[in-house]
């Protein structure tokens, strides 16, 4: 009786929300008895513990990964199972959360004028979510932050960094070409287009 008793001990740690001890009792039990009526059941809950665990997108998101890949998993084990639509509906939800997390850590360097790593991290995100809901934000503050690092450079290294402001404003231009930050990112690159003169003019080059 004792496959039928494991099942319960992690049950119950999943009703009363310890949700910690529950994700490694239901996954103890799917090891210990994969063949089990209840293996399917355990593996999902697993993962919904995982799932619950997942904090607000401005916190550490170790526990937001681990539900993501637990839901693959299961999704992997059981392809036909009728839970697999609401594993890609939550997936889909923790995927936002990261999705969000990237942006906004992108942001706050720009925000407080961190603007090389401004540049790296919104190239990074952009990477990472080359769909994201961000993409038009993450776009202009690239052109943004470019502008500014390069501002900020001394002359020998403002020539690359004004070309690379023209660059990201070719491609804010080419994807969002009806953008309300259009304006804002005109004033950049025509800004850049003048220094690149000013630089060459005065016998820099990249």
């Amino acid at each position: 009786r004792a496959e039928e008793a494991y099942y319960y001990f992690a049950q119950t740690h999943y009703c009363i929300q310890d949700y910690y001890l529950a994700n490694y009792y239901l996954k103890s039990f799917v090891k210990t008895f994969p063949t089990s009526q209840y293996a399917e059941e355990c593996l999902f809950l697993a993962a919904m513990c995982s799932y619950k665990l997942s904090p607000k997108h401005t916190l550490d998101q170790t526990d937001t990964r681990l539900a993501i890949d637990e839901f693959q998993l299961f999704i992997d084990r059981y392809p036909s199972s009728e839970l697999k639509d609401s594993c890609n509906t939550m997936v889909g939800q923790l995927r936002n959360k990261l999705e969000l997390k990237s942006f906004e850590v992108a942001k706050l360097y720009h925000t407080t004028q961190r603007y090389r790593s401004a540049v790296v991290a919104l190239e990074g995100a952009l990477e990472q979510y080359p769909g994201s809901k961000y993409r038009e934000e993450t776009m202009f503050l690239m052109v943004e932050s470019y502008f500014k690092y390069a501002e900020r450079s001394v002359d020998k290294k403002k020539l690359s960094r004004y070309k690379d402001t023209t660059d990201s404003y070719y491609k804010f231009v080419a994807n969002f070409p009806e953008s309300s930050r259009l304006r804002e990112a005109e004033y950049y690159f025509n800004q850049s287009q003048k220094e690149i003169e000013r630089l060459k003019n005065e016998g820099y080059d990249i």
